[in-house]
């Protein structure tokens, strides 16, 4: 069993104090980003390729941490529109937990109903984590930056360098933050 960590930065648009929503989700991660993108069909490339070559198990969790779902089109080329279509296509042992603030559309809007049937028992939303989701055993990030208000990126990317330091310098963070639910 391989869990994924999948946050994009555009998820923190919606949220009154991003920084502390992303300090928290990473906080709960426990682990150091091993994925950095600018958008999510490089970061599932880069899963794909890590699949293939063995250093990553192919993934039975994907908590999806994004202001978009990704599986609005069913097209062959993975572009950022349907990374997870692709996902739980490619893995169907795969399940997808995305999370969102504020959703104004499914899948189910996107994808041919044969599709979305064979998809949905193994897609859930909502706006928090569940409980006992795994924790992750992989982290990747994508910036997403043309949906980004410049000053919150720039940010979030300093939060993220700052735990990526102290991953560097002393191994974990310390839980200082405040404990998740």
């Amino acid at each position: 069993m391989t869990s994924i960590l999948d946050i994009d930065l555009d998820y923190f648009n919606l949220v009154s104090d991003p920084i502390q929503a992303l300090s928290e989700i990473l906080a709960w991660a426990n682990r150091p980003v091993d994925v950095l993108v600018d958008n999510h069909a490089d970061a599932m490339r880069r899963w794909l390729k890590l699949v293939a070559s063995g250093r990553l198990l192919f993934p039975t969790h994907i908590l999806h941490i994004d202001e978009h779902h990704d599986m609005m089109d069913q097209r062959n080329t993975i572009n950022i529109a349907n990374v997870m279509y692709h996902t739980m296509s490619r893995w169907p042992e795969c399940r997808v937990y995305w999370m969102a603030k504020d959703s104004i559309d499914t899948p189910a809007m996107w994808l041919d109903d044969d599709v979305w049937k064979r998809l949905r028992t193994r897609f859930r939303m909502g706006t928090q984590r569940p409980q006992k989701w795994p924790a992750p055993e992989f982290l990747s990030v994508t910036i997403s930056a043309d949906f980004l208000r410049p000053n919150l990126k720039d940010a979030l990317m300093d939060e993220i360098m700052r735990r990526e330091k102290g991953w560097l310098n002393h191994g974990p963070p310390q839980k200082t933050e405040k404990i998740l639910r």
